[in-house]
């Protein structure tokens, strides 16, 4: 019965915990994300990889596993360091897990442009100026001058 890592029962060992735990369920309990639904979204969407490799929501991981959870605008890197099953406050949360993310790029660190209130909708070439500015200009057409 203790094979599926769900954890001891109550009692004798309680202090061991279990070694290994879904990975939505962890990233929700490590407030890594909001909602347990949005972690298993990001799974889903690939934006989660575990040892490097794309993985499923319902993937064990356990003490020393590598995980990339990429947001807009960065990666965290964090390496777990304890195994969450239920959702605790933030100072324990960040004892879970050990950060080794690199620094946010200054330039996405920066607030969005702002227009003034009652202008009306953004032109093309305002629009393409903007996204120049946030680094969202990958497109080969973008190059071009406009």
């Amino acid at each position: 019965m203790s094979d599926g890592g769900a954890g001891p029962a109550s009692g004798t060992g309680a202090s061991s915990g279990p070694t290994s735990v879904r990975l939505d369920v962890w990233l929700w309990s490590a407030r890594l994300m909001p909602t347990r639904s949005a972690a298993t979204a990001a799974c889903r969407g690939g934006h989660v990889r575990h040892n490097g490799e794309p993985v499923k929501a319902a993937q064990r991981i356990s003490v020393g596993d590598e995980l990339r959870v990429r947001s807009p605008g960065r990666e965290k890197i964090v390496v777990v360091t304890r195994i969450l099953t239920k959702r605790v406050g933030a100072p324990i949360a960040r004892e879970a897990y050990e950060d080794h993310s690199p620094e946010p790029v200054p330039q996405l660190a920066a607030a969005p442009p702002r227009r003034e209130r009652g202008t009306g909708r953004p032109t093309k070439r305002e629009r393409r100026q903007f996204e120049r500015l946030r680094g969202r200009d990958q497109h080969p057409w973008s190059e071009d001058e406009r």
